[in-house]
């Protein structure tokens, strides 16, 4: 799986948890979950368990703690893949 099709599952993902007011398109490499994309923490965890179940890792709490952007998230997907 390349970094682009990564980051598009990863979009795909997130889209699911947007609150109304924040489109699809708002979602960028840079945009922090909760500061640009108004996910709560409840919905944020649900990204996470969604993340473990489409990409079959498991993830940590320090992992979570530091999954603020898209950014970190692909990262951290990375690493747990071994692509790092």
């Amino acid at each position: 799986m390349t970094k682009e099709e990564r980051y598009q599952k990863l979009r795909a993902i997130i889209q699911v948890y947007l609150p109304e007011d924040v489109s699809v398109d708002n979602i960028t490499m840079e945009s922090h979950f909760i500061n640009e994309l108004n996910i709560n923490s409840a919905n944020l965890v649900d990204i996470v368990l969604d993340v473990e179940d489409a990409f079959d890792i498991m993830l940590e709490n320090d992992d979570m703690d530091s999954m603020q952007t898209v950014t970190d998230a692909l990262s951290i997907i990375d690493a747990k893949l071994g692509n790092s």
